[in-house]
């Protein structure tokens, strides 16, 4: 006997789909999510919560996000200062706007084992990054990336995942000191133009290469 296919049903059908995912372990949603996410779009909050010194902490930075793997995106700061990260799959452009100053660097060696990675990068995490679950807290479904290299600034980042989405990183680098970063109005895949990572240099900015 087949039932109808009703909006009733639609609905337990996505609640049902919803649920699933919510339950599935980290690891399942962020490897579903680096399978079928080829670019994204964003806010994010970033705030330091622990200092190695026990000195001041950084002030709360805000800002936008957008990407395309792999290793194009534009991260731009815009509360307290302003200060751009674009790349273009090739070369990485810092902007900072108050000094009109760019600095540029090869993104292979930018990226690596670094927190970009994860949302820019490839496909292919496993090969920087030995993943673990990390339980759940806050609401979230934790999973630990621990990078293999070890030139890497970072000595561990955290992600946190709701329904398949990252919403929330927690980097923590070789000197001790733990920085938190929160995403929201997180978009998959929305439509992006060609040449929307191409970096134009600022009239009468310094470039300096490294």
């Amino acid at each position: 006997m087949r039932f109808p296919f009703n909006k009733t049903s639609a609905i337990l059908a996505l609640s049902l789909a919803c649920a699933g995912m919510a339950h599935a372990t980290a690891l399942d949603q962020f490897k579903s999510f680096v399978a079928g996410t080829k670019a994204a779009r964003g806010e994010f909050t970033q705030r330091q919560v622990k200092k190695a010194d026990a000195g001041k902490v950084a002030a709360p930075s805000s800002g936008t996000f957008v990407f395309a793997r792999p290793g194009k995106f534009i991260w731009t700061y815009v509360k307290p200062y302003e200060q751009l990260l674009q790349a273009d799959g090739e070369q990485l452009y810092i902007y900072d706007k108050d000094l009109n100053q760019v600095t540029t660097k090869k993104l292979g060696d930018a990226l690596g084992s670094s927190p970009a990675a994860i949302l820019f990068g490839s496909n292919d995490l496993e090969k920087n990054f030995t993943l673990s679950e990390a339980g759940t807290r806050d609401g979230l479904e934790w999973l630990n990336a621990a990078p293999k290299g070890k030139d890497s600034q970072f000595e561990q980042i955290s992600i946190g995942l709701r329904n398949g989405t990252p919403e929330a990183m927690e980097l923590r680098d070789a000197f001790g000191q733990t920085s938190v970063l929160a995403f929201k109005k997180f978009e998959k895949n929305p439509p992006l133009t060609a040449t929307q990572f191409k970096f134009v240099i600022p009239k009468g900015a310094d470039v300096v290469n490294n």
